[in-house]
C-alpha cells in the first residue's frame, strides 16, 4: 500500500501551474446552487483558477444557502440533453465533470449522449445527500447512477457515497480500499474515494489506479466551512486532466488545490460558509478573506 502526501505548490492562495498553450475546455453537466459554494458554480469557479475555459448544464435548481437546500426543482432530460449537444455541437470539448444528478431519466440521457459524442476525460461525483442531509438523489435512480459510473475515466464518492455503491459500512482504511475494488469492478477506470467524513486528525483519500493503490494525505483543517468541496475536488481534476495531466497527477493536483481552498475558506453566511476557490484573485483586488 503506498501512502503520499501532496507538495506544497500553493504560494499566499495561488495555485502555481506551469504554461499550458492553448486554451482548454471543461463541461460541468450539474445542479445550480443559488448561495454559489457548490454545484456549477464552485466548478465554474474551479475551472477558472486552474485556467481553463468552464461550460455548464444544469441539471437541476435548488434552493439553497449555507445553512441548507430546501428545495429541487429538476431539469427536463430533453432539455439536459439538448445544453450537453448544444455546447459539443460548437465547442470542443476536453473534459467533462458530472456532479449532481437526482433521476434515473435525467442520468440514463447524460450517459448516453456522453457516450454517442465520444466524450472523453469524464469525471463523476455521485452527489446523493448534501451536507445538510437533503437527499439529491432519489432511490430509484441509485441503479442508473451505478450505469453512468461505468463510462466514468474517475469517479470521486465521499464515504456514504462510496458505501452505497460498494454496499457495506466503511470504517477504516482497509474498508477503503475493498469499497474501491468493488466499485472499480462496476466498470469505472480509476476510483477516489474521499475519507473526509471519517472522523480523526487526517483528511485521506484512497485512491485505486490500474490496480494500484495509493492513499492521499492531507492533515485536517479546522474550518467549519467546508461548502462545495466534492464539487471543488471532482472539477478541479476534470481540469487538469483537460490540460494533460496523467489520471494520477490530476488527482494529486486536485487534492492539493482544494487542500489550499480549504484554508482559504470564506466565512459568508449563517452556516457551512464555502471554501475559497478564488482566493488570490481577490487578494489581488485587495479583498480580504474572512
Amino acid at each position: 500500500m503506498a501512502y503520499y502526501t501532496p507538495p506544497r505548490e500553493c504560494r499566499g492562495g495561488f495555485f502555481m501551474l506551469p504554461p499550458r498553450g492553448l486554451m482548454k475546455n471543461v463541461l460541468t453537466i450539474a445542479g445550480s446552487d443559488s448561495s454559489g459554494g457548490a454545484g456549477i458554480q464552485a466548478d465554474l469557479k474551479t475551472m477558472c483558477a486552474l485556467g481553463v475555459y468552464g461550460m455548464s448544464a444544469i441539471t437541476a435548481v435548488t434552493v439553497q444557502n449555507t445553512q441548507g437546500v430546501y428545495d429541487v426543482q429538476e431539469i427536463e432530460p430533453p432539455i439536459v440533453d439538448g445544453q450537453i449537444r448544444a455546447v459539443f455541437e460548437d465547442i470542443r470539448v476536453d473534459a467533462v465533470k458530472v456532479g449532481m444528478v437526482s433521476s434515473a431519466g435525467i442520468i440514463r440521457t447524460i450517459r448516453e449522449r456522453l457516450l454517442a459524442l465520444g466524450a472523453k476525460n469524464i469525471v463523476v461525483d455521485p452527489v446523493m445527500v448534501s451536507k445538510s442531509g437533503y437527499s439529491l438523489l432519489r432511490k430509484e435512480a441509485e441503479k442508473a447512477i451505478r450505469a453512468l459510473t461505468e463510462i466514468a475515466d474517475v469517479i470521486t464518492p465521499n464515504i456514504p457515497e462510496a458505501e452505497l455503491l460498494a454496499g457495506f459500512s466503511i470504517k477504516t482504511e482497509e474498508d477503503m480500499r475493498r469499497a474501491a475494488g468493488i466499485i472499480a469492478q462496476g466498470g469505472a477506470k480509476n476510483v477516489l474515494i474521499k475519507g473526509g467524513h471519517r472522523m480523526g486528525d487526517e483528511a485521506g483519500d484512497l485512491f485505486l489506479a490500474g490496480g494500484k493503490y495509493v492513499f492521499l494525505k492531507a492533515e485536517r483543517i479546522d474550518t467549519k466551512n467546508t461548502h462545495g468541496t466534492g464539487c471543488t475536488l471532482s472539477a478541479a481534476i476534470a481540469s487538469r486532466l483537460a490540460l494533460g495531466d496523467t489520471v494520477e497527477a490530476a488527482v494529486r493536483a486536485a487534492k492539493d488545490y482544494i487542500t489550499q481552498a480549504i484554508i482559504d475558506s470564506y466565512d459568508v453566511g449563517k452556516g457551512t460558509g464555502p471554501v475559497g476557490h478564488l482566493a488570490a484573485l481577490y487578494r489581488r483586488a485587495g479583498m480580504e478573506i474572512v
